[in-house]
């Protein structure tokens, strides 16, 4: 301002005459100049907003930076983070593909717009203006900064299975991955055929705030030989999902199901000489479909043609793989290997041995075979009729016994009519009896009345009422009674060789 007047008095007196322009030139000097000191002095102010800010990734979101004063002359950069180190996302000369300017050639205003999130730029973002000092540019001001969260959906789901088969029955460990999703919050779920099952456990990480998160379960699953269609199913829910998002993987990619071994030949042994024989290997229930077979007849190779496989309602597969043979005596005693190769395991073998007998040992086999059915018969109807007589004299013992219980019964024994005097042939119609009659009578002696007829002879005895000393007739034998036809004569002789009698017994009680 000093200089400023005093160039305005010398110009007064070296030209009088142009002292109305020296006046306005006088005037506009000094403005100037104090307009530009106070300009230079001002502390320029940044305004940035907003505070907070939440997008979801593969969207885009705005940062306003509005530059107030002018300072020094120096560019404005914008940060993501406190440090100013760090590659800066915009500059005025040089920025990321996704960062744009909302005005290019604004002196104020230095917003940006971010395009297509992703959850790696969630941070506090800050725009700095810098000023030239001795050459290099410093830091002069800076927002108060915008925090920005991305909204970040989990990726797809991956399972981890082993690289190699295991057999039915073993225990099998699965692990299930989804990453770069926020926020941290996220559920984990296993399923096999639509059936929950428990993991071990289930890990997010990093613990602490992150702008991403990944999530890792584990879950164990024994397989059995049904699970070849079975299907284990990692499900992830986060509240940036409509739907729960799934990844499907099939056991049977994991399963080995090894085949059950058997080797038939049809007709059984011992075959005829000179018949056909087949000698069938059945594979049975195995999974992979993936096997071979080969035969070996006495450890030397055979060629065959085995049947297509048949799968079964579970996943698992039979196969049938057949050789057929003539049975000549040079195949007596031949054996019959099947090797099975399954799934790339090592070989399993079965054998079978082929007996052959001739013709003649046919024949004698078949005539001894008959001969021992028809020894069973003899046997049997042999063994049949004991039993029958066995019981048959058990049941005649059994009654008669029964019968000789009886206080009343009566034996009687004939012995053989003998005769030394007369040769007389019995007469066929004549009936020998004993009748035995107890009545009561007058107290009397018993009388014995013995009647012959021509038709019969018969002895009758008559036992009156017992007396008083209560002796009662208890049984009565007839022993040796010979009754036959001859004249009337008043008593038998002693002498007589030839006798006939009755004997009764009385017995006291």
């Amino acid at each position: 301002m000093r200089c400023a007047s005093m160039f305005c008095q010398q110009m007064n007196m070296d030209a009088p005459g142009i002292y109305s322009k020296g006046l306005l030139v006088c005037f506009w000097v000094p403005l100037l100049l104090s307009r530009w000191s106070g300009v230079r002095g001002q502390t320029p102010e940044i305004i940035q907003t907003p505070e907070t800010l939440s997008v979801s990734a593969g969207e885009e979101f705005t940062l306003n930076c509005i530059l107030k004063g002018s300072g020094r002359p120096g560019g404005v950069r914008w940060y993501r983070g406190p440090d100013r180190n760090q590659p800066a996302i915009y500059t005025q000369k040089d920025s990321s593909p996704r960062v744009t300017r909302l005005v290019p050639e604004s002196p104020t205003d230095f917003s940006i717009t971010i395009s297509n999130v992703r959850p790696e730029d969630a941070g506090t973002y800050y725009c700095v203006k810098y000023k030239k000092t001795s050459g290099t540019e410093v830091e002069e001001t800076a927002g108060k900064g915008t925090v920005v969260s991305v909204i970040a959906t989990p990726s797809q789901p991956l399972i981890q299975a082993p690289l190699s088969r295991v057999e039915a029955g073993a225990s099998v460990t699965f692990n299930c991955t989804s990453d770069r999703f926020s926020p941290r919050d996220i559920t984990v779920t296993w399923l096999k055929d639509s059936r929950p099952i428990y993991p071990l456990r289930t890990t997010v990480r990093p613990e602490g705030e992150s702008i991403s998160y990944e999530v890792w379960s584990s879950v164990e699953v024994q397989l059995n030989k049904e699970d070849a269609k079975s299907q284990l199913i990692c499900q992830i829910e986060h509240n940036t999902l409509k739907s729960p998002l799934k990844q499907r993987f099939s056991l049977g990619n994991v399963l080995r199901v090894p085949p059950n071994i058997r080797v038939e030949i049809d007709p059984p042994p011992p075959v005829h000489l000179n018949n056909t024989v087949t000698v069938t290997c059945n594979v049975e229930n195995f999974y992979p479909n993936d096997v071979t077979v080969a035969w070996l007849e006495n450890n030397k190779s055979e060629a065959v043609t085995d049947e297509p496989p048949v799968q079964h309602w579970d996943g698992t597969s039979s196969l049938k793989s057949s050789l057929v043979v003539k049975a000549t005596e040079e195949r007596n005693l031949s054996i019959f290997t099947c090797l099975v190769r399954h799934n790339s395991q090592p070989l399993v073998n079965k054998t079978a041995t082929l007996i052959i007998r001739s013709y003649a040992e046919g024949i004698d086999s078949t005539d001894r075979s008959e001969g021992d059915m028809t020894v069973f018969i003899i046997v049997a109807v042999v063994c049949l009729l004991l039993v029958v007589l066995v019981v048959s004299i058990i049941y005649l013992i059994i009654a008669r016994h029964q019968k000789g219980k009886d206080p009343t019964s009566v034996r009687l024994h004939e012995s053989e009519k003998t005769s030394a005097a007369t040769n007389q042939e019995p007469d066929p119609n004549n009936v020998t009896y004993a009748d035995l009659n107890f009545e009561k009578a007058p107290e009397k002696s018993p009388r014995q009345v013995v009647e012959i007829s021509q038709q019969s002879e018969y002895a009758s005895i008559q036992a009156a009422k017992p007396p008083a000393n209560d002796e009662n007739v208890t049984y009565a034998d007839l022993d040796m009674v010979h009754l036959s036809k001859a004249p009337k004569r008043p008593a038998p002789k002693p002498e007589e060789t030839s006798s006939e009698y009755a004997s009764v017994q009385v017995q006291g009680k």
